[in-house]
């Protein structure tokens, strides 16, 4: 502690300033567990003779690297974004890759002479298409063009079978729900681990049916 407590504080145990210190040991939390970078945990002060060998939790560390990242939901392309897609018809789901959205992203942290590096890319996406069904997608999706005509995705679509008329504003509101697999290390050989990040975006589609004119 600086300054020292004065001489006959209870936190001497005892002891003179002469015989050693008072130190405090504060836990910073996690931002995870926390919601909040710089949130302090539980503190504890005592004597010492000799001053305390601060330990390092690599697990900590790794958490720290995973703030430093700028992780976002995916980026939802959309064929169709200025007109409407058909019931019956196949959607074609795919993302757009980067750094931010997709991966792999990567940064590192360190205290005491330990440094740890953690690298994150998204593992799977669960897409949950606003009219009640969900998909699960182990990859970024396949890109459509008009060549491919109405064949479905083969990695991550979606069938409309209902119109989106009667929803707000006319538009099923379509969720994508990234999970971030995140793999950390201590540089030089050590302890290694495993973190998940979730994130998410929103896009809205319009459903729509095609018209027989006779």
């Amino acid at each position: 502690m600086d300054p020292q407590l004065p001489a006959g504080s209870p936190l001497w145990d005892g002891h003179s300033p002469g015989d050693g210190a008072v130190y405090t040991r504060i836990c910073p939390l996690a931002q995870a567990a926390a919601g909040a970078v710089g949130l302090m945990g539980p503190s504890q002060t005592f004597w010492s003779a000799t001053a305390p060998v601060a330990t390092v939790d690599p697990a900590q560390l790794a958490q720290q690297a995973l703030d430093k990242m700028t992780l976002l939901g995916p980026d939802i392309a959309n064929p169709a974004a200025n007109g409407k897609y058909l019931i019956g018809m196949p959607m074609w789901m795919w993302v757009h890759e980067s750094t931010t959205t997709y991966g792999p992203n990567s940064a590192s942290a360190s205290a005491g002479g330990v440094t740890v590096t953690a690298v994150a890319k998204v593992s799977r996406i669960d897409w949950k298409m606003g009219d009640g069904s969900a998909v699960t997608c182990n990859g970024p999706g396949t890109a459509y063009s008009a060549s491919y005509g109405k064949q479905e995705s083969p990695t991550c679509g979606h069938t409309y079978s209902s119109t989106s008329a009667t929803q707000a504003g006319g538009k099923y509101t379509v969720a994508a729900i990234a999970t971030w697999t995140v793999n950390w290390h201590v540089n030089g050989g050590g302890e290694t681990g495993q973190l998940t990040a979730i994130r998410q975006s929103q896009q809205q589609v319009a459903i729509g049916e095609a018209q027989v004119v006779r």
